[in-house]
């Protein structure tokens, strides 16, 4: 392909309005209208694909549904609640407050489907409660709520799993299964790493919970507690559509915030409509950026191309997945998930289906993998969140998340190469891939 070709053009405009800090979505709408420009093709193609992906796609509508849940569920008091559940549960062993952090992380990945949400939501809390009288270093606490942040969008429901399904045509109930356990495994692997520092950095003892409080606390707690299972009830149950879902997770999170804890004011659910507004119209735009960028990739016959020199090369599906996460692995330090979701990992989809690779088990990992993405340097998005709430320096952060993201990179090569910890949920349920 030449340089002065139309692609390569475009691709450089992108590349360079990007690093001049123009939104990647933008970026890409940029790019691609030169790209149809000096191929002689119809601007208007444009607008037609941002129409026809935007508008008949139906899943993309519970994209802002889970965002604003997430906004609900932090202004009011769901989130003081399940931090006192969690204590209770396990708060009373060594090192209990950073166990305490992997567990609300583990509820929380049931109501927003949202890293960023759940950091920020608990973030301020977690950090407050850990770094009380020293108990745990402030860089300790801020990089374990990062990493246990980045279980949110494994287990279901998860915004990228639904962006998976956007460009693979994978079922997304059996995505949400099929991220059940690897969810699990991810926050067993941390809460090894806490138990084996546990002693060796004597982590304190909390006083333990009375068991005489526990029925009291589990019962204040329990309305919020209920989300996951009134969510996950109703798509499993075929009562709803995952978009459904997101919309009763939203009215569910406003209801129990205002009639049940009433703890929302006017200004707080304003505040709350208008982040999640501004947070859905930056994923809108960069959606809609791959969009029409994927059009471009479509018409140079790209992802065709990709599979012919992967077939080339004779790989085996073991080989082709080694190869996708390393791959992912590097681009998630330089490049934001979303992005790559969307314009790198339809590249990959034809080859992964032409080896026979199941589609569920290849998203779940893919999702995993960009997720990891989130807490690696130089980029990681929940690093830069962590030191925006909690004051820690940057580089403090990074040294104490590289165990935790090794102990996880772990975890993902579980999750690739056993292909059962993703697909035997799935299958219970009745999935046949």
């Amino acid at each position: 392909m030449s340089i002065a070709s139309p692609f390569s053009i475009a691709i450089i405009v992108i590349t360079a309005l990007a690093l001049l800090g123009l939104p990647i979505g933008h970026a890409m709408i940029a790019g691609s209208v030169l790209y149809l420009l000096l191929a002689g093709q119809d601007l208007g193609t444009v607008a037609e694909q941002l129409l026809n992906g935007m508008y008949t796609n139906y899943i993309i509508l519970s994209v802002p549904l889970f965002i604003l849940a997430a906004e609900l569920m932090n202004v009011g008091s769901m989130t003081d609640r399940l931090l006192r559940f969690c204590d209770a549960v396990v708060g009373r062993f060594r090192g209990g407050l950073a166990h305490v952090n992997i567990l609300q992380s583990i509820i929380f990945a049931g109501m927003s489907g949202s890293a960023i949400a759940d950091a920020a939501g608990t973030g301020k809390m977690m950090q407050a409660m850990m770094t009380k009288d020293g108990k745990y270093p402030p860089s300790f606490a801020a990089a374990l709520t990062a990493v246990t942040a980045v279980i949110g969008p494994i287990i279901p429901p998860s915004i990228p799993m639904i962006l998976y399904a956007l460009v693979s045509d994978a079922s997304i109930g059996y995505l949400f299964l099929g991220g059940v356990v690897p969810g699990l495994l991810m926050a067993f692997a941390q809460m090894a790493l806490v138990v084996a520092n546990a002693r060796r950095r004597n982590f304190p003892v909390e006083p333990p919970t009375p068991l005489r409080e526990l029925p009291r606390i589990t019962w204040e707690a329990f309305p919020a507690l209920m989300m996951p299972v009134v969510l996950l009830g109703g798509i499993y149950s075929g009562i709803m559509t995952p978009t459904e879902a997101a919309a009763v997770a939203a009215g569910y999170a406003l209801l129990i915030s205002v009639a049940v804890y009433r703890s929302v004011t006017p200004g707080n659910l304003y505040g709350s409509l208008l982040s999640s507004g501004r947070t859905s119209a930056s994923i809108g735009m960069l959606i809609g950026g791959a969009l029409v960028f994927n059009y471009v990739v479509t018409v140079e016959n790209i992802p065709e191309g990709v599979r012919a020199l992967l077939t080339g090369y004779e790989l085996s599906p073991t080989g082709f997945l080694l190869l996708v996460n390393a791959i992912l692995l590097v681009l998630g330090c330089v490049l934001e998930g979303t992005a790559i979701l969307l314009i790198v990992v339809p590249v990959f989809i034809p080859a992964a289906q032409a080896l026979g690779i199941d589609m569920v088990h290849f998203g779940v990992m893919v999702v995993v993998n960009i997720m990891l993405g989130l807490v690696t340097p130089p980029y990681g998005l929940l690093l830069f969140v962590m030191t925006s709430i909690t004051g820690v320096p940057l580089r403090a952060i990074v040294r104490e998340v590289m165990p935790f993201l090794g102990v996880m990179i772990v975890a993902l090569a579980v999750i690739t190469f056993v292909p059962a910890t993703v697909l035997w949920l799935p299958r219970v349920f009745g999935y046949e891939g």
